[in-house]
């Protein structure tokens, strides 16, 4: 696997290069929480996995790029703060000449349960401020995929702004370490196979994973 090619590389390359971005924010004060991680662990398990060094900075994002069986690939995590994700998402895929059906962006989602994925082609923001951002930076265009990682609804009456600071219980904790290698087995296959094909398959593996979940927390 080469690690590193250039933009001329990818922009004349036969097969047009993946651009895969994990939302979240900077610094140690946000590691292990739900809203600002989970984003960036895929990003990072996803490139130890293909031997992909995220060690260098571009377009105010810790970035990486390769080739994983010929198909040419980068990988972002923006250091812009959540609310501001598109200010580097844009620009990225501006720089390497991008359609947006070559991006797939990954983030947290309160609605979804707590390690259920899913593969969705296109889509609103569902008030997440990160897609909101990302959306505004593609000029209102929505046509970009998203790997969404549930991270569950908070207790009662919490604030949701509280929830998503928290660090995950050992519970939920434990599911995320589940999906985390669903969901970069998710992304390989993306590769090789396309969005569509892998999503059909993707979201039905975890559509019984969500109701396996639900059995377990009714009985």
């Amino acid at each position: 696997m080469l690690n590193k090619v250039s933009r001329c590389c990818f922009c004349t390359a036969v097969a047009r290069p993946w651009l895969f971005v994990g939302l979240g924010n900077p610094g140690e004060k946000y590691k292990g929480t739900r809203h600002n991680q989970v984003g960036f662990e895929m990003i990072d398990a996803f490139a130890e996995s293909q031997g992909i060094l995220m060690n260098t900075v571009h377009c105010k994002a810790i970035f990486g790029e390769g080739f994983i069986d010929e198909a040419p690939l980068l990988l972002a995590k923006p250091q812009t703060y959540m609310n501001l994700s598109g200010e580097s998402t844009g620009p990225l895929a501006a720089y390497f000449k991008l359609p947006l059906n070559r991006v797939i962006v990954i983030h947290d989602d309160m609605d979804l349960p707590c390690g259920v994925l899913r593969l969705q082609h296109k889509g609103g923001h569902g008030s997440h401020n990160g897609l909101k951002s990302v959306i505004y930076h593609f000029r209102g265009n929505r046509e970009f995929a998203r790997l969404r990682i549930g991270i569950g609804r908070p207790p009662g009456q919490m604030d949701p702004k509280a929830f998503l600071l928290q660090k995950f219980n050992a519970t939920a904790r434990e599911r995320i370490d589940t999906a985390i290698p669903e969901g970069v087995a998710a992304l390989k296959y993306i590769l090789s196979k396309g969005l569509t094909e892998c999503a059909r398959h993707f979201n039905q593996e975890q559509k019984y994973k969500h109701l396996r979940l639900q059995t377990c927390q009714q009985t």
